[in-house]
């Protein structure tokens, strides 16, 4: 993956913080002794049913806030399970503990407002990642999600042609106590909306591919398997399920299926032909992204020369974001994004099932 965030300001800020602790000897808020007390941050995610989260989330983040620390900031870490509750649970415990930054990625972004709100008043800052939380957020990070769904929708139409206004698409979008589900699925509408007959849509409870394929045999049992032309799917995951719901119902050829997330098992599915096209989401940008923030902010620092954006949530009006572009994947570009970025390797992707396939697309 690429290192860095390619932009001067963040280089300059990451190198004016590594002389401030070298001079200081970190943070003096919390803290485990030695020549000064570290910086402690804490790290909410909201599942494992996403791969990417304890594959490349938390240990981008923990290596990026060693280096920014010197070695001496600590990342306390807590999964939520997708449970909404959990996760309150976990951020209040965290603000108990006083650590000096949290950074969250909300399984619901109104039910840890709460939470938000009282680290604030506790004095501590707050990092919505990936996620736009609820709150008096400090600071978020995350891919320019509308702009994902636009470059999904694009990718949808390129595979259909002129099959885009003879049959009906159905969109399978996120769960809609994810704010980013909404935007994927708005970005995905200015691109489809007037060029495709939408069949079906749902908004897929949890995320979870289950759900997904639920929803797919609903949708072939309404329209009827020879109507649908392709399939809108806001991540890999969901796209794993609706696959399996075609092919469970004997549709073939299958008809392009889009994602989100370069998950191993979506560029073997694009490889294998069965999903059209994934978004690979360069997560060392982000969360480096985040590790900068928190420790920003935990050092009492500015994050002016980091921030691209401003957003704004319902509750907090002109949050300062990093905010990162996505790229579209297909069998065609595998090589040049996930390969070069060292996100997976050849012999991740070709298994023995696959490789003649491979072969044949020069993945090789």
């Amino acid at each position: 993956m690429n290192a860095y965030l390619g932009r001067t300001p963040v280089a300059l800020a990451v190198a004016a913080l590594a002389v401030t602790l070298t001079a200081c000897g970190g943070s003096d808020s919390g803290g485990d002794g030695g020549s000064g007390d570290a910086v402690r941050i804490g790290l909410l995610l909201p599942e494992n049913e996403t791969a990417r989260y304890e594959k490349f989330d938390k240990p981008l983040m923990e290596k990026k806030v060693a280096v920014m620390t010197l070695g001496k900031g600590k990342v306390l870490y807590a999964n939520a399970g997708g449970d909404a509750a959990r996760q309150t649970s976990q951020a209040d415990a965290m603000i108990k503990d006083k650590v000096d930054v949290l950074v969250i990625d909300a399984v619901d972004s109104k039910a840890i407002a709460a939470s938000v709100t009282k680290a604030k008043e506790a004095g501590i800052a707050v990092v919505a990642y990936d996620r736009l939380a609820e709150g008096p957020i400090d600071a978020y990070t995350s891919f320019d999600n509308e702009d994902v769904g636009r470059v999904q929708g694009k990718a949808l139409l390129e595979a259909l042609g002129d099959k885009a206004r003879t049959g009906r698409i159905v969109m399978m979008n996120g769960a809609v106590t994810d704010p980013n589900a909404a935007s994927f699925k708005s970005g995905a509408r200015s691109v489809l909306d007037g060029k495709v007959n939408v069949g079906k849509e749902y908004d897929t409870v949890e995320w979870k591919p289950e759900n997904a394929t639920a929803n797919m045999t609903a949708a072939l049992s309404a329209l009827g398997k020879d109507k649908i032309v392709g399939v809108y799917s806001a991540n890999d995951g969901m796209a794993g399920g609706i696959i399996t719901a075609l092919k469970a119902a004997g549709v073939s050829p299958l008809p392009p299926v889009t994602g989100q997330d370069a998950e191993l098992a979506g560029i073997r599915r694009i490889v294998a032909g069965d999903q059209y096209m994934t978004v690979y989401k360069p997560y060392a940008r982000e969360a480096e992204a985040a590790a900068e923030l928190a420790v920003l902010l935990a050092q009492g620092e500015k994050i002016d020369g980091i921030i691209n954006q401003f957003v704004s949530s319902p509750t907090t009006k002109r949050i300062p974001a990093v905010l990162i572009p996505g790229t579209a994947v297909t069998r065609n570009n595998i090589a040049t994004t996930v390969v070069l970025d060292n996100v997976y390797t050849i012999e991740d992707i070709c298994t023995d099932a696959l490789k003649a396939t491979c072969d044949d697309i020069g993945l090789k």
